[in-house]
């Protein structure tokens, strides 16, 4: 039995309250209690002796502290760079000119494909482990990059597989199959569609938590999203809808039936906030893609209507490297105009429920002890730092070294 009580904390931000000269006690890997040091229980039941008795007291030095940052989007399962389309694409080159020169995603499907296991596991290490060291104690995680059955399906036990190592982030692994159709099947649409729905129940005994599909112009129709997500659905994976550039009102209608969240986000009417918040259509926005696409969601009005809105980095090889929710946030408060409070919860508590993760996002007793202590003492530090440090890391109360 292990408890740690971290305190003398200068302030405290827990997703719903911010306290001053705060505590935190952790009871093996979860939030026993909470609150300001001076309210500091004489007993708690169950480990009564042991707040005598702690094993590490941490002195935080009056620093903030917030929980682990959520990252609800990414596509880190991928070999090699994609750099030279970067910058044929920041010179004004169109995705014709890109793909006639062996850009595009197909060239990271060729490479990725090509990649022994073990380096293609390597470059994944070091990205997630990337993530955890700048405060980012959950990664959603999709695979997509391969695009076989066995492919995807190793990607799956990959993530679960490192997830495994307590200096890893803890991984959402989503199964994203439907990423494009893969060239192989070029001109048989409906009959990839027809076998990822049958790889859903593979995906889901290898470990994979949810299933998502790319539904936009020159990727999937809602009909194939329908098939699909239903399929992952009634073997227990929870749907996701890759929504793209453009929130159609038929995409949204499947993700209403579905009860998912609209996934990457950017260009969204009047209408379609509406509809999402008529359904109760979460959104996920990756403020870094929507700056490089040119179409700024309104989030601000999105928040206004009631629709909870989280934070993604988007990472993946044809757009964007960043693996630092904390620069996310500072980007969300810049191009969208979010408060810090708002954007923090986007990372954070909107994130997990985003994901339907109910044990973390937020600091509070029994959920997870993912914690993290900050370089700053103010939350709004996030606004000015663009990628503010952590000075420390704890994952389920466990310092990361």
């Amino acid at each position: 039995m292990t408890v740690r009580l971290l305190t003398n904390i200068g302030r405290l931000w827990t997703g719903h309250e911010i306290f001053g000269n705060a505590a935190i006690l952790v009871h093996n890997d979860r939030i026993a209690w909470v609150g300001r040091a001076a309210d500091l229980p004489q007993s708690v039941p169950g480990v009564v002796d042991d707040i005598v008795d702690v094993d590490h007291v941490e002195n935080l030095g009056g620093a903030l502290v917030t929980p682990g940052l959520i990252d609800a989007h990414t596509h880190p399962v991928y070999a090699g760079n994609r750099y030279a389309e970067l910058a044929m694409r920041s010179g004004g080159s169109s995705a014709a000119a890109i793909a006639a020169a062996g850009g595009g995603i197909n060239s990271t499907i060729t490479v990725t494909r090509g990649t022994d296991p073990w380096t293609l596991c390597n470059g994944v290490r070091e990205r997630l482990r990337d993530w955890l060291l700048s405060g980012t104690t959950t990664v959603e995680a999709k695979t997509g990059f391969h695009l076989t059955r066995d492919g995807e399906l190793a990607s799956v036990r990959l993530l679960r597989d490192l997830e495994k190592d307590p200096m890893m982030p803890r991984v959402h692994v989503t199964f994203l199959a439907a990423h494009v159709v893969p060239p192989e099947y070029f001109g048989r649409q409906h009959d990839y569609v027809e076998a990822v729905a049958g790889w859903c129940t593979d995906a889901a005994a290898a470990g994979a938590d949810s299933v998502d599909v790319y539904c936009h112009d020159g990727h999937f129709t809602p009909e194939d999203a329908r098939w699909i997500l239903a399929a992952g659905r009634n073997v227990g994976l929870t749907p996701r809808l890759h929504v793209g550039g453009t929130a159609v009102p038929r995409a949204l209608q499947v993700a209403a039936e579905m009860q998912c969240a609209a996934d990457l986000i950017h260009k969204v009417t009047d209408e379609d906030i509406e509809m999402m918040s008529r359904y109760g259509i979460p959104a996920v926005v990756c403020p870094a893609t929507a700056l490089q696409s040119g179409h700024l969601p309104p989030v601000r009005r999105m928040i206004a209507k009631g629709i909870p809105v989280a934070l993604g980095s988007d990472h993946n090889p044809g757009h964007c490297g960043i693996t630092s929710m904390s620069l996310v946030i500072s980007l969300a408060v810049a191009a969208f105009g979010m408060s810090v409070g708002d954007a923090l919860r986007a990372a954070t508590l909107h994130a997990a429920q985003v994901l339907k993760l109910e044990d973390r996002g937020i600091l509070a007793p029994n959920r997870l002890a993912d914690i993290v202590q900050w370089d700053a003492d103010h939350e709004g530090a996030f606004a000015w730092s663009f990628g503010l440090k952590p000075r420390r890391v704890w994952r389920g109360g466990v310092p990361v070294q």
